[in-house]
Order: C-alpha cells, then sequence, then structure tokens
C-alpha cells in the first residue's frame, strides 16, 4: 500500500466545469488592471487641471521639475530632450496617461495600453525617480514591474478586446 498526497480533491467550482482556482486565476489581472487604470486616469487628469503644472517656471511646473532631476537621471539626454519644450512634454505625457489609463480600464488595445503603461514608468523611472535611495521608494519601478503582466496577458476578461474577439468568433462561425 502506498501513501501519498491527493491531488485530485479540487472541487468544482459553482457547476462552470472549472475549478475555484481556474476560476481565480481567470480574474486574477482585474484588480491590478483596475488600479492602473485608475490611477494612470487620475495622474494624467490630475496634470491636465493643474494650473501649476503645465509651466515651464513656477512652484510645481514640469520645467523647473525637469530641471531638478537633470543631473541624478540615468540619461540626461532623454530630460534634455524634454527641456526644449517643457509644457508640450508636460502634455504629451497627460494624454498617454489618460489614453493608457482609460485604454486599461475598458480594455481597448490592452497590451498597447499597458505596454504604453511601461514605457511611461520607465522613462519617469529612468529620469524623475532614479536617485531615490533606496531604489525602492521611488515607486516608478513598481509601476513598471505592474504594468508587464498587462503586457503578457492582455484585458481577456471585462474589457472591449474580449467583446470584440467573441463577436469576430460569433461572425467567423456563421460563414464557415
Amino acid at each position: 500500500m502506498t501513501h501519498g498526497v491527493r491531488t485530485d480533491t479540487r472541487t468544482l467550482y459553482a457547476d462552470r466545469g472549472g475549478t475555484w482556482r481556474d476560476t481565480a486565476s481567470h480574474y486574477a489581472l482585474l484588480p491590478l488592471r483596475i488600479f492602473l487604470g485608475i490611477t494612470f486616469t487620475y495622474a494624467g487628469l490630475d496634470k491636465l487641471t493643474d494650473s501649476g503644472f503645465m509651466k515651464d517656471v513656477g512652484p510645481g511646473a514640469i520645467g523647473d521639475t525637469m530641471r531638478a532631476v537633470r543631473d541624478s537621471s540615468a540619461i540626461p539626454a532623454l530630460v534634455d530632450l524634454a527641456l526644449k519644450n517643457p509644457v508640450g512634454f508636460g502634455y504629451g505625457i497627460a494624454f498617454a496617461e489618460l489614453a493608457v489609463g482609460l485604454g486599461t480600464l475598458v480594455g481597448l488595445l490592452g497590451r498597447l495600453a499597458a505596454l504604453g503603461g511601461a514605457l511611461i514608468s520607465l522613462s519617469l523611472w529612468l529620469t524623475v525617480s532614479w536617485a531615490s535611495t533606496p531604489y525602492y521608494y521611488g515607486n516608478d519601478l513598481a509601476y513598471l514591474m505592474a504594468w508587464l503582466p498587462l503586457v503578457l496577458a492582455g484585458a481577456p476578461m471585462f474589457s472591449l478586446d474580449a467583446a470584440l474577439r467573441a463577436r469576430r468568433r460569433r461572425w467567423a462561425g456563421e460563414y464557415e
């Protein structure tokens, strides 16, 4: 007689043909997607509505912020490029954050939106929060890592991408 650990004890969850673990894994990225979507939407709107941010100089101005981090950034040339037109760069970042946030929330072009979020986070990490010591005080690296699962998986649940995919499958099924 052999003794061991049973591996077949998982029960079906809600009679849907899968286990509770299967169901949980389907929804695992949803909280991350909601958090990042809301955060980036808020960040974009915050920049667009902050009268002090979209200026070259002054308290909280994008231009002053970039000049302050230029010498401590990992890639000063990236900051120099943005400093050629700091207000335009500020609007670009704000609209990019807004597009990434909304795309992530509704799940439209989910992988592309997540890649945009990852690239924004990477650029902010290499410039603004690069000098944070210890490194984990700078939140941009954590955001970069948070975007990576969504880059890989997209938005498979409760998303426009999933609805469009289902619609294409139904349409293709009608013409087979």
